[in-house]
């Protein structure tokens, strides 16, 4: 579990993640050219419309849910092109 600091809406907040989730958050942001605190800030604006979480669910839960839903479409983009 690591836990880092991020400015979300020029708010700082800490949030606890293993470091799995860490390097593929970082991933993610790398990929969409974007800095990981804008990442951060653009799964929490729109945590209420992932799946399983609500406006009131923790940030770190909507961080997971999202680097899950982004490897599912990696994988179901895979096995189309197989």
């Amino acid at each position: 579990m690591h836990k880092r600091s991020v400015t979300i809406d020029g708010h700082r907040t800490s949030i606890s993640l293993e470091d799995a989730f860490w390097t593929e958050l970082s991933a993610i942001a790398r990929q969409r050219g974007l800095s990981l605190n804008a990442l951060v800030a653009e799964i929490d604006r729109a945590r209420g419309t992932l799946q399983g979480v609500d406006k009131g669910g923790n940030l770190s839960s909507a961080l997971r849910l999202h680097v899950l839903d982004e490897l599912k479409k990696a994988r179901r983009t895979n096995i189309s092109r197989a």
